[in-house]
């Protein structure tokens, strides 16, 4: 059996995101509706948790944040968060796709 070449290539999404926001909880209907279309892994990060000062250093304000990249690429680095793929507030399905087609070529 076979590994297919879209599975190789999937991608990760890493979200952003606080615990009571009202954007989150939007963005994170609008990850589910792309998850129905085409599956990715997926990591959360509460910039809330101690463990994330980090990040919430870099996205207080600014929640929802995805982070975009192929599956098996490093894990999330703040510092390198400005070559990041991203979309940020709010973001349609279409929007999120059209960055996961860009970063699987």
């Amino acid at each position: 059996m076979r590994v297919s070449s879209r599975l190789l290539q999937s991608c990760r999404i890493t979200f952003f995101t606080r615990t009571g926001c009202g954007l989150c909880t939007q963005a994170r209907s609008v990850l589910s509706d792309v998850w129905d279309k085409q599956s990715f892994a997926f990591k959360e990060v509460d910039i809330v948790k101690p463990e994330a000062k980090k990040w919430r250093d870099l996205y207080d304000f600014d929640v929802p944040v995805i982070h975009i990249s192929k599956a098996q690429s490093l894990e999330e680095d703040p510092k390198l968060s400005s070559k990041a793929v991203k979309l940020m507030h709010r973001f349609t399905v279409e929007e999120v796709m059209a960055k996961m087609n860009a970063v699987e070529k």
